[in-house]
């Protein structure tokens, strides 16, 4: 990929609204463990190494909000979905940035939703 990192585009947590529009598309590229622990509520999961085979799950008509853990995974990535042509912007700081910001998350596990 030619793109640094440094020109993915990136949205901060405090432009994220607190209820995300509901045409806004969230891809969270963690891995399996990390999704279970805790995710966004109506993120789609495809981990980075499995996007490019999936891509064709991801919808390119509208925004895409792409989420790893700290926004190094979701920024390449976004590089890889701006290639294919897709809306897609980087959550900058990840699901921490999520988690410290205090926003809803849940999880596919017996315990409270945590970024691991």
């Amino acid at each position: 990929m030619a793109h640094g990192l440094h020109e993915v585009p990136e949205v901060e947590m405090s432009g994220v609204p607190d209820e995300l529009p509901a045409s806004l598309v969230v891809v969270d590229v963690r891995e399996d463990a990390e999704w279970t622990a805790g995710h966004i509520e109506p993120a789609t999961h495809i981990p980075l190494m499995e996007l490019s085979q999936r891509f064709d799950e991801v919808p390119t008509d509208r925004q895409v909000l792409v989420v790893c853990r700290s926004g190094a995974r979701s920024a390449q990535a976004t590089a890889f979905l701006q290639a294919q042509g897709c809306e897609a912007v980087n959550l900058a700081g990840g699901m921490k940035a999520w988690q410290t910001a205090g926003r809803a998350m849940t999880s596919e596990r017996d315990a409270p939703p945590d970024v691991i």
